[in-house]
């Protein structure tokens, strides 16, 4: 008896299948990224250099009771030098003082850094507006 031996269809359904799942994946995680980018932003207080925004969705509890939330500088003139900037804050509504864990140019370039110093907003408008804005949305 003669066997033949024709494994030809098996490898072309295998690297099919192979392929099919490879492309829905990198079609779920696409859609995730894009998902875990949305925004929204709520428009907080304004300079006479900028506008500073703040994100309502990424608004988080830390575990020692302060609130965590992404916030933007929006300069009044744009040029190389200035830029939107982002800031991971902490905030502590009690006593109305915060912290920028990270400061970045774009979403990609992130290093948080929990150790940073609590600071007094020494009569920045721009930052106790945000201060007061996310605490009563908070609460």
């Amino acid at each position: 008896m003669i066997q033949a031996n024709n494994k030809f269809p098996s490898i072309v359904v295998a690297i099919i299948f192979f392929l099919a799942l490879y492309i829905m994946f990198t079609f779920c995680i696409s859609i995730k990224q894009s998902y875990a980018l949305s925004h929204e932003w709520v428009g907080g207080p304004i300079s006479e250099y900028g506008e500073q925004i703040w994100d309502r969705k990424s608004i988080k509890r830390n575990k020692d009771g302060s609130v965590r939330v992404l916030s933007k500088f929006i300069p009044k003139t744009k040029s190389e030098i200035t830029q939107d900037i982002l800031y991971t804050m902490d905030i502590n509504c009690f006593e109305k003082s915060f912290r920028d864990v990270d400061v970045f140019t774009d979403e990609e370039n992130s290093h948080l850094n929990n150790l940073a110093d609590w600071q007094d907003p020494s009569g920045d408008e721009l930052i106790l507006g945000v201060i007061g804005q996310v605490c009563r949305v908070d609460k």
